[in-house]
């Protein structure tokens, strides 16, 4: 009797530790994702920035050498 409750109590440890297993992967997964997204926003809006910057500039320079005040 005692034997048969042990491996009954090993097969429901097993069963919440496999669930909690996948619940975590699947946190991961998750927040895997979120944080793609959020690096890829500040990617994005890094570009465009540095775009701007470029742009402009090269405004600047043309004004300059064009001897534009505008």
């Amino acid at each position: 009797m005692k034997s048969s409750m042990i491996k009954v109590t090993l097969v429901g440890a097993s069963l919440v530790l496999l669930a909690a297993c996948a619940q975590l992967k699947e946190t991961g997964a998750t927040i895997g994702e979120g944080t793609k997204d959020v690096a890829t926003s500040i990617g994005h809006a890094s570009r465009d920035i540095v775009k701007s910057i470029g742009k402009n500039t090269k405004e600047v320079v043309d004004d300059v050498k064009d001897g534009s005040d505008n």
